[in-house]
């Protein structure tokens, strides 16, 4: 049995502790977080005997032998490298870090440990990710030049660590577009970010005066508590010559929420959101194909737990990881420069490029 343990029991962590409840070989034995009342009423409704309040305390224990990181973004560096020093496999909640250092430090870690260290790049283990994969990895797009992703939110600010930019480290970028283009990434082969140039604008705060429409709000929420951005774009050069381009809004006046991830190839595209689809050509005929599968767009229960039970493989030995850390290193980079060429109002050169 794997016995694991999760740091941080908020929303997102419903996520990663039902797949490790219903998992054969899983035993979850520990939760740990800052707030006792939502501590003690998981470990209740979960049936976890162990609890914490200090991760430090939680990582002493031998019969731990992986965590998920569930926290604010601010710690995810902190604790993972804490996790993997302690001889502890560590799935960590994207984004990696708050900064490029960061990232790096957790690689090294990760490398010095022996142990696994997985990136929650969610997205990644979708049924229609998953899908059009196979399709790319069978040279049925041909070589992928452009890819476009967004992610628009007309009212959607979480409020609450969502919007103090010293635990988020940003707004929609870091929250959602940290998402789509690691999947845009992942899909175009991984290839390497040279030059990048990006644009924030904070101009309608967090709109808590909007009557009539409900959106998620962050257990903390505070209407006067925002320092991040409304809304960002950023345009991605690669070294292959490829380009992404990426937008993201926590609110924005727009006629409706959308999310949308294109990729063109020279033999073919194809549209991962909002559903699936596959285009190409045949005997002069432009063909859009529609996959048979059960989820053509994200079903997030799905994807987290084939995210978990990957991790799970991984610890036991069964697969090869699939989003490891250094990955989340490659992100936090294009992350950071996005902000970088924003504050500068100038396209940014990436390191080692």
């Amino acid at each position: 049995m794997l016995k694991v343990g999760v740091i941080g029991v908020g929303s997102i962590s419903e996520f990663h502790i039902k797949p490790y409840l219903k998992h054969p070989e899983v035993e979850l034995v520990a939760l740990c977080d800052l707030n006792e009342e939502r501590l003690h009423q998981k470990a209740g409704q979960y049936g976890v005997s162990a609890t914490y309040n200090d991760y430090r305390k939680l990582l002493e224990s031998d019969e731990i032998d992986a965590v998920s990181i569930c926290t604010w973004n601010n710690t995810h560096a902190e604790i993972a490298i804490a996790a993997l020093q302690a001889g502890k496999h560590v799935l960590v909640e994207k984004p990696l870090s708050m900064t490029v250092e960061e990232a790096i430090a957790v690689e090294t870690a990760a490398k010095q440990s022996g142990k696994i260290g997985q990136i929650g790049f969610v997205r990644r283990f979708g049924d229609n990710a998953k899908v059009l994969k196979k399709f790319i990895g069978s040279g049925d797009l041909g070589e992928i030049y452009y890819a476009k992703a967004s992610i628009l939110r007309r009212l959607g600010n979480p409020g609450g660590w969502f919007s103090d930019k010293k635990l988020s480290g940003g707004g929609p970028l870091i929250d959602l577009g940290v998402h789509v283009i690691d999947l845009c990434w992942y899909l175009m082969g991984k290839p390497k970010a040279v030059t990048v140039t990006g644009n924030v604008y904070s101009r309608l705060g967090n709109r808590s005066h909007i009557e009539n429409l409900d959106y998620y709000k962050a257990a903390d929420f505070d209407p006067g508590r925002n320092n991040v951005e409304d809304f960002t774009n950023a345009l991605i050069r690669f070294e292959n010559g490829a380009t992404l381009y990426v937008d993201v809004s926590f609110t924005l006046h727009a006629k409706q929420d959308e999310i949308s991830v294109k990729l063109y190839g020279d033999k073919g595209g194809a549209e991962v959101e909002p559903q699936l689809e596959i285009i190409s050509e045949k005997h002069n005929t432009i063909l859009n194909m529609a996959p048979q599968i059960d989820h053509r767009t994200l079903h997030f229960s799905n994807a987290f737990e084939a995210e978990i039970y990957h991790f799970i493989d991984c610890c036991q030995g069964k697969s090869t990881l699939l989003a490891p850390v250094s990955d989340g290193v490659e992100i936090m980079k294009i992350l950071s420069a996005v902000y970088e060429s924003a504050e500068k109002g100038t396209e940014v050169t990436l390191a080692n490029a």
